[in-house]
Order: C-alpha cells, then sequence, then structure tokens
C-alpha cells in the first residue's frame, strides 16, 4: 500500500486514493480466491455468463 501511494503524483484527490486502493483490494481478493480454487477458467466463465444472458 505505501509503494501504491508513492506512485501517486502529488495532486491526487483522496478520492483518487480511495479508487486505487479498491482496486489494489480486489486483485488481492481475486488471487486469493484463485489460490484456493474459487475461480472459473476463461471458458467456464464464458458459459456460465451465456447462460446466465439467456434466462
Amino acid at each position: 500500500m505505501t509503494e501504491l501511494l508513492r506512485q501517486l503524483p502529488d495532486d491526487c484527490t483522496l478520492e483518487d486514493i480511495q479508487y486505487h486502493l479498491y482496486r489494489l483490494e480486489k486483485a488481492e481478493r481475486g488471487r486469493e480466491d484463485i489460490a484456493q480454487g474459487r475461480g472459473y477458467l476463461n471458458d467456464e466463465a464464458r458459459q456460465r455468463l451465456d447462460r446466465w444472458l439467456e434466462s
């Protein structure tokens, strides 16, 4: 997180910081889910999405 704050421009807003922290948290959760086997391969995700869109 500290590295993220260092990379942001000096004139960024609080909303900018919140947005980047949100994205960082979502990416970390995604990596944890994949490591725990809670995810879908691209083909599986497409099939699930296609079924959902058809209903």
